[in-house]
């Protein structure tokens, strides 16, 4: 399989959130009320803010435990992917220096960024990973106008896609019927993530903000009974589809691929490269557990676009189904040849 993987480089020390969301979704008061309590850490937080003053620096609670650093000449998703890192390396060398104490780093982008080039630094960037490690990415998501938000902002649809956990704001505000249609799209952008209300209490918030979802695991994240025929794909676990429910027509979707086997090393390598090859750009995250022939642990990989990486994880136990599953959340993902692909790749 492919061998680019910053992914599997030993742990650096600092641990780092990206906290995304579109405009007005909540994110400052979300991180407000991280910062304000009993985080057990020592937190910096790096604001990128569109306009020569940024504006969300002046509302960020007063703690001696926290530094802002604003970044106000663009956006991180576009033009400054470059300054993003130098802020980055340059928080680690005060660090370093003994300038600065902290251990986990908050980077909170401009409701307007896309989250791939955020994500990307942290894995591209040779002086930042080496000294970071991407806990996870934290999406909030406005319940009130998230409908209309996805509709006429691709960008939204990329937050949700690329987020490790999707953190609903204003829910009081929605009814349920609402609420549950709002659940079941942001589900189909990104069938792996988690979706809930904002936690009302210090540690499930303080849980958000170490979730090792960048970590390799055997453990595939996914919105419980994916492989049901109620999931987005209609999958069930022998392959077979049934049909799917109305949705959306969202630039951003899940695909679950499933083979109830085991498969060999060598024909699902050329899989894997083949479709980063030609389609990485599209693939926003990906994850994959796969039971390979003639070893008795499982094969993990994830990635964010073309950077991947794998390892082997605990073995199956005897008794237990062998099976092959990958998750790929992605724009205009050409399913039925990937699914093609991915059938001779079983053989």
């Amino acid at each position: 399989m492919p061998s680019t993987n910053p992914l599997a480089l030993p742990r650096p020390p600092i641990r780092a959130t990206i906290l995304s969301g579109f405009l007005g979704a909540g994110k400052t008061t979300l991180l407000n009320r991280y910062l304000a309590s009993d985080t057990g850490r020592r937190v910096a937080v790096l604001e990128n803010e569109f306009g020569a003053v940024g504006i969300d620096g002046g509302l960020i609670a007063g703690s001696p435990a926290v530094e802002v650093v604003e970044l106000t000449d663009g956006c991180v998703c576009c033009s400054v992917r470059g300054e993003l890192g130098t802020a980055l390396a340059e928080l680690a060398d005060r660090r370093e220096r003994g300038e600065l104490d902290f251990d986990h780093l908050v980077l909170e982008t401009t409701g307007l960024a896309d989250p791939a080039p955020v994500a990307q630094a942290f894995f591209v960037d040779e002086g930042v990973r080496e000294r970071y490690e991407l806990d996870g990415i934290l999406t909030v998501v406005d319940a009130v106008h998230a409908q209309r938000q996805l509709d006429e902002n691709r960008v939204a649809a990329a937050q949700v896609g690329f987020a490790d956990r999707v953190l609903l704001s204003k829910t009081e505000l929605v009814a349920p019927a609402e609420l549950e249609a709002l659940e079941t799209r942001l589900r189909h952008i990104n069938l792996r993530v988690p979706v809930q209300a904002i936690p009302q209490g210090d540690a499930e918030l303080k849980a958000l903000f170490a979730l090792d979802a960048f970590v390799l695991s055997d453990v595939l994240d996914h919105a419980p009974g994916f492989l049901s025929s109620a999931s987005p794909n209609g999958l069930r676990r022998g392959g077979a589809r049934q049909q799917p429910f109305v949705r959306h027509d969202d630039d951003i979707s899940s695909l679950v691929l499933h083979h109830p086997g085991a498969v060999d090393v060598g024909l699902m390598g050329s899989f894997v490269e083949e479709l980063l090859l030609r389609r990485g750009n599209d693939m926003l995250r990906y994850k994959g557990i796969l039971a390979v022939r003639g070893e008795a642990r499982r094969l993990v990989f994830q990635g964010v676009h073309r950077i991947t990486g794998f390892d082997y994880g605990r073995p199956w136990e005897d008794g237990e189904a062998r099976e092959s599953t990958i998750v790929i959340i992605g724009r205009r993902l050409d399913t039925p040849a990937i699914e093609s692909a991915f059938a001779l790749a079983c053989r």
